[in-house]
């Protein structure tokens, strides 16, 4: 017997889902569908609390930033839920509770599997940007990830490594939404038009507005070096900076090369160029790279950065706490101390007589209302200010 799809006939089209299509529960796993279906027929439904945590990280990571939280609250928006969450850009560690629903079970299962996915991929790319920039420390890194995912999540990607910390992404829809203007330099498809790389940066600087630095790519044609000194006495004060994009087959001891590249820079007057690294970036290069680079391009490394493993875990029904095996039951708290930044998980119904840390400081509670009945509560600050929010807590956290 032949099966025929539903697009038999169609033609080529974008493999997505519509906003609607989330909602509705197109995009769930199918044994929800089926519990939704039981509960309905056997009406079972109850109302419960369902927490959101992460058990573990990826690798050797030791904590992650939360992230993807305006997403969730206008996937469910106008739903009968109420939800307590950690402010958005919060830096974690494994088995913190991060937000947690309230409402009948049946009006949200079959978003389990989108809330999760909203959560853990946004929550990823901002963990490892939070990395990128940590071990760059004052050094510019900019997200150049693009290319390397579905474009259409290339909005989510820009605003996660953004809030992540990253200090400029490349792609112009993401940018727009950022409300700031996109990064880039130019394509080796440019100079390979041109067909030399001084010739290609003059009709850069030719024709590209000026408040756009001119930095320019080194490594189409010739030894990097010497393109280098040849960019520099041809644009002069007008080049802000060099570009490496080196294959890894051409690479050799990078560190000197670029080291070498500072120096004849230098001792001929070009202290001014900044030298940028791009090409297979992440946290370990950049360490390495810090003594000779000025700012990292950072692509694969971050937009497809490992998920967070976020989970979904009833943990009270009818207002009796309970929870599967090797999972706390019970409504939750996480407390803070902004000063030493020591958490604390506590019952939500226990009393806390004493929020005094042991260094000093008062612990704060971190899981607040931003939901309820299906109405948000707050409207969401600006990626500028969760950017912020997530570098103000770097400082507090080992790599």
């Amino acid at each position: 017997m032949q099966i025929k799809s539903d697009n038999e006939g169609v033609g080529p089209q974008l493999h997505i889902a519509t906003p609607l299509e989330i909602r509705a529960g197109k995009t769930t796993d199918i044994y929800f569908v089926r519990t939704h279906e039981i509960i309905e027929k056997k009406g079972l439904d109850r109302p419960v609390k369902a927490e959101f945590i992460a058990k573990g990280f990826h690798d050797d990571w030791k904590w992650a930033v939360f992230c993807g939280l305006e997403e969730i609250l206008s996937l469910v928006e106008g739903m009968p839920l109420t939800i307590r969450a950690l402010p958005e850009g919060t830096v974690f560690s494994s088995y913190e509770p991060v937000m947690e629903i309230e409402g009948n079970y049946k009006d949200f299962c079959l978003l389990e599997t989108a809330i999760l996915g909203l959560m853990c991929q946004s929550s990823g790319v901002a963990t490892k940007a939070a990395r990128c920039k940590k071990a760059a420390e004052e050094r510019p890194v900019l997200s150049f990830g693009a290319r390397r995912v579905h474009p259409s999540l290339t909005p989510m990607v820009d605003r996660s490594a953004y809030i992540g910390g990253c200090d400029g992404i490349s792609a112009v829809k993401g940018a727009e939404l950022l409300g700031i203007k996109p990064t880039g330099t130019m394509p080796h498809a440019l100079i390979l038009l041109i067909g030399d790389t001084v010739k290609a940066a003059q009709a850069f600087d030719e024709v590209v507005e000026p408040d756009v630095g001119r930095v320019v790519l080194i490594d189409t044609f010739n030894d990097e070096k010497f393109e280098a000194l040849r960019l520099a006495e041809a644009l002069k004060e007008k080049l802000y900076g060099i570009r490496l994009d080196t294959p890894s087959s051409r690479r050799g001891n990078l560190p000197r090369m670029i080291e070498e590249i500072r120096w004849e820079l230098d001792i001929r007057g070009f202290s001014h160029v900044k030298i940028f690294v791009s090409g297979g970036m992440d946290e370990y290069k950049i360490l390495d790279l810090n003594p000779y680079v000025d700012a990292y391009g950072v692509g694969t490394s971050i937009s497809n950065a490992p998920v967070v493993d976020f989970s979904m875990d009833i943990i009270e029904i009818s207002g009796q706490a309970v929870a599967k095996k090797g999972k706390m039951s019970g409504s939750k708290q996480l407390y803070r101390c902004p000063k030493c930044f020591k958490d604390q998980v506590v019952y939500l119904k226990k009393d806390i007589d004493d929020l005094s840390c042991e260094c000093g400081g008062v612990i704060e509670p971190l899981l607040t209302p931003v939901m309820t009945g299906g109405r948000i509560l707050n409207s969401a600050p600006s990626p500028k200010k969760i950017r912020e929010y997530v570098l103000s807590q770097l400082e507090h956290f080992e790599m």
